[in-house]
């Protein structure tokens, strides 16, 4: 069963996000970082969620990562794949996974991210299986 992006609606767009949001859209994952710990954290808020600074600052991420979890939701009008993605940079991040055979998907299985568009608002992240050249 092959996993088509679904469509998710706009997301909220605020002054806190708009760097996030802007870089999706030129195809950039980016995560925050903080100058006073050294954590990389995500969702994308001005504060450390793990020492509360607010010197934080934005970093682009690689985009790659491994599946920690994933269910893929059979009975859906439209089958679908949700995971949990740690990302190379050490955070975890919930997504969708598309554009791949439902059995394509492994635990600890390559994946990049995509961005597919939401109804009316900015791309979304998602993650596709990484599949060697060739």
């Amino acid at each position: 069963m092959y996993l088509k992006p679904r469509r998710a609606p706009a997301p909220d767009r605020t002054p806190e996000t708009a760097a996030y949001w802007d870089a999706a859209r030129d195809g950039r994952l980016l995560l925050r970082g903080c100058r006073a710990c050294g954590q990389v954290h995500h969702y994308p808020r001005t504060l450390c969620p793990f020492c509360f600074s607010a010197d934080t600052e934005w970093r682009v991420a690689s985009g790659r990562g491994t599946i920690y979890s994933y269910s893929v939701m059979h009975r859906a009008a439209e089958p679908y794949a949700v995971a949990y993605v740690r990302l190379d940079e050490g955070v975890t991040v919930m997504t969708n996974l598309v554009a791949c055979e439902a059995d394509e998907i492994r635990i600890d299985g390559a994946v990049h991210v995509v961005f597919h568009p939401s109804e009316g608002g900015d791309p979304i992240p998602m993650f596709t299986p990484l599949r060697p050249p060739g």
